[in-house]
């Protein structure tokens, strides 16, 4: 019989892992074996997951609460389960999923239904952190449409822009000349100066964000 260990992953460091913590330590895994990962689940590059990997070896057994905290990339999933369960030889326990215990049904049906329940449970997991996404997106480009911001405020302008600004626009000053005034990069100058003419000849104000 091998050893016991227990893999943990929250996405963000501001996430909790005290249910999946609970959970191991009540598979009675040993505090010194369980390692968590503060990553997303997109990939396997995360340092504890590969320290983790390189001290299993031939009949130790793994527990994990979820097969999304194992990763959520379908096919990536499916080959770290491939790597562990039969090149290294190691078991895996799935609390959440009691059909992903490879220590049962080491039989070829049992084999066949565990690779089942995995396979849709790797797509699933790889579907809702597609849809997750998706739901980012949507809802950046609602805001957007709100009229709320993203990115840097805008800088506050100097207090003689507007003065320097009439004197651009009668054409007394270049571009780069009415920057150097106002002290601000050319870039900048143009731009807010390109969203105030807009501004008053009644269109919409630049919303660029950055300077």
């Amino acid at each position: 019989m091998g050893n016991t260990y227990g893999y943990a992953r929250v996405s963000t460091k501001e996430q909790k892992e005290d249910r999946q913590m609970i959970a191991l330590m009540e598979a009675e895994v040993p505090r010194k074996n369980i390692y968590m990962d503060k990553q997303s689940g997109k990939d396997f590059e995360r340092p504890m997951y590969k320290r983790m990997t390189r001290r299993l070896k031939e009949e130790d057994l793994l527990y994990i609460k979820s097969i999304d905290r194992l990763g959520r990339d379908y096919e990536e999933i499916l080959e770290q389960w491939r790597v562990l369960t039969r090149e290294k030889r190691v078991d895996i326990v799935v609390l959440d999923m009691p059909l992903l215990d490879t220590r049962r049904g080491k039989d070829l049906m049992g084999a066949f239904l565990s690779d089942i329940v995995l396979q849709v449970l790797s797509f699933v997991a790889e579907n809702e952190r597609n849809d997750i996404r998706q739901r980012q997106k949507e809802g950046i480009e609602a805001a957007k449409q709100k009229g709320v911001r993203f990115g840097r405020p805008q800088k506050p302008l100097p207090d003689n822009f507007y003065q320097v600004f009439e004197k651009w626009m009668a054409g007394e000053l270049t571009c780069r000349g009415a920057a150097k005034l106002c002290g601000m990069p050319v870039a900048s100058f143009c731009r807010r100066g390109e969203a105030q003419k807009r501004l008053l000849s009644g269109g919409a104000a630049d919303g660029s964000g950055s300077n």
